[in-house]
């Protein structure tokens, strides 16, 4: 399968997708987010796929939602409830029966925050910064995620406030499992990835539905 905003690769039962606008950040369009949507439903039903690696192109993992495709004098809220809901991508993460690691390359931010929190397991590059500064814009937070990867009152901190917090930071608060230099995060998240493919599938998907429900979506 070819995407024109991602990539596919596949090392045995290991699916490594990069998001692939390096010159916008990756920054998350609307075809990028239909491309996301697209691939985790193929690899979902795809037998061969144990673990996917999730990692963005060049030196930014996600730069959050692509914002010149918004209506800038409009209601943020009302854009993210109205039929083209842009965060509607997110069901086919939120839902996906297998586990994913996050190979966080670069700044996780606003929307691109919220991707890497539905990753099972991040691995931080040392470069990799967190935030939500969308608050300041009108522009509510994905909470829910957060919370039961850090704690509510972390989540409230990050969510209310939008500043960012650092790899080292990130790993002192349990938001990523470890944190590694730039050059090395791919393959720290491939041995990890490697781990978790030697439990037998049916055990994975039995694992990410006890997961999933424990941390079920929720949009405002």
């Amino acid at each position: 399968m070819t995407y024109e905003f991602l990539t596919l690769e596949r090392s045995n039962e290991i699916a490594v997708v990069t998001l692939n606008r390096p010159e916008k950040r990756n920054a998350l369009s609307a075809a990028l987010r239909r491309e996301i949507a697209d691939v985790f439903g193929y690899l979902d039903k795809e037998e061969s796929t144990r673990v996917v690696v999730l990692t963005g192109a060049g030196s930014v993992f996600c730069a959050g939602f692509d914002l010149k495709e918004f209506d800038q004098a409009g209601d943020v809220i009302e854009h993210f409830q109205g039929d083209d809901n842009p965060v509607l991508f997110h069901e086919s993460l939120g839902s996906f029966s297998k586990p994913i690691v996050g190979a966080i390359n670069g700044p996780a931010l606003a929307g691109g925050f919220d991707v890497a929190c539905q990753c099972d397991v991040r691995i931080a590059a040392d470069t990799a910064v967190f935030g939500h500064p969308e608050i300041k814009f009108g522009a509510p937070t994905m909470f829910t995620q957060l919370s039961y990867i850090v704690g509510g009152g972390i989540a409230r901190d990050l969510a209310l406030t939008g500043r960012r917090i650092d790899a080292a930071e990130a790993l002192r608060i349990g938001l990523v499992s470890s944190v590694v230099p730039v050059a090395e995060v791919r393959e720290a998240a491939m041995t990890c990835a490697s781990q978790i493919a030697e439990a037998p599938l049916a055990t994975l998907q039995v694992m990410k539905r006890t997961i999933n429900a424990r941390a079920p979506l929720q949009f405002p």
